[in-house]
């Protein structure tokens, strides 16, 4: 992600946060919890322009009602001071994707939203020389087989680091290095798969963090903020004492099977993995730097989900 786009990211999960406040203190007491995210955040709305400010505005606007709706336990009016609270990135390293927190203590009850501002990446995980990803993201360390074949494609970035090489400048990185290392990678998850069963459960809930949530995203050029409900555990979408939410959200089945994994037809830096249950992901590799490292990036994506994940498109005014 560039700078830029980072910066608007935080600018919208500020003004989504302002805006939850203002209109949560409607109908009960609520307040923002002041960390060092916030000021990250203010910092980024602050040096954004009027126009920009004017278009997040919107975007944060359309969805909370939506999001009031399906949580009535965010307006119900209690003896307690609702909290809101914008979380740290190491959070999200930890599994927790959500970006904003809604929390009221005295029913020990708390929801999170992860906001996206025109993206709808999932994680932008990485694979290098001596990082383990199989126990990172499922529990099981990486096999000697893959640790042999990925180091000669390390062990050649390694020397083309040290010459301060350009990835542009590399002869042919697609065959020389995304290929070979994707299938490095698809051939350790199927090792995996083979010896545990768990290998689509961990893996989607690698992805898509510890946590139920719902999605914020903000899709500028079509005026439509979308919310998705990522509810796995059932923990979203609870009724309040005098009031039942006004849309059903049903809990999202985790797969227990890989369907296929592969490279994307007429891709070389790209594989697609289906599963059941209705879910699917790409995982596109990439550098994400000039000159050549022992680390490359994943963009990773959704593709496909569950009937049972519901989106709600929210226009704006």
């Amino acid at each position: 992600m560039s700078n830029q786009s980072n910066n608007y990211g935080r600018a919208y999960e500020f003004i989504c946060l302002i805006t939850l406040n203002e209109e949560i203190n409607k109908f009960r007491l609520s307040e923002i919890e002041k960390n060092s995210s916030f000021y990250a955040a203010e910092s980024a709305w602050n040096s954004v322009d009027e126009n920009l400010r004017e278009v997040l505005k919107q975007s944060a606007y359309a969805a909370v009602y939506s999001i009031f709706d399906l949580e009535p336990l965010i307006v119900e009016d209690g003896n307690d001071k609702l909290q809101l609270r914008l979380q740290e990135d190491k959070k999200g390293e930890l599994g927790d994707v959500r970006d904003i927190i809604i929390v009221r203590r005295n029913i020990k009850w708390e929801i999170g939203l992860s906001i996206k501002h025109n993206h709808f990446a999932v994680k932008h995980s990485r694979l290098a020389k001596s990082l383990d990803f199989g126990e990172k993201w499922f529990g099981i360390k990486c096999s000697e087989q893959y640790w042999n074949d990925i180091k000669p494609i390390f062990d050649y970035l390694d020397k083309e680091k040290l010459s301060k090489t350009k990835w542009k400048d590399l002869p042919n990185k697609e065959n020389d290095v995304y290929v070979p290392i994707l299938e490095a990678f698809m051939g350790e998850i199927r090792r995996s798969y083979k010896n545990n069963l768990e290998i689509p459960k961990k893996l989607v809930e690698y992805l898509l963090g510890e946590y139920d949530f719902y999605k914020v995203i903000s899709i500028d050029n079509r005026k439509i903020t979308q919310i998705q409900t990522f509810n796995l555990r059932g923990t979203l979408n609870l009724p309040a004492k005098n009031n039942k939410p006004k849309s059903k959200i049903p809990i999202a089945n985790l797969p227990t099977r890989i369907v296929s994994l592969d490279f994307k037809p007429k891709s070389l830096n790209t594989v697609e993995l289906y599963l059941d249950n209705g879910w699917q992901f790409s995982f596109r590799i990439h550098n994400a730097s000039t000159i050549v490292e022992t680390s490359l990036k994943f963009d990773v994506q959704i593709i496909g989900m569950p009937t049972t994940i519901i989106s709600i498109d929210c226009l704006w005014n």
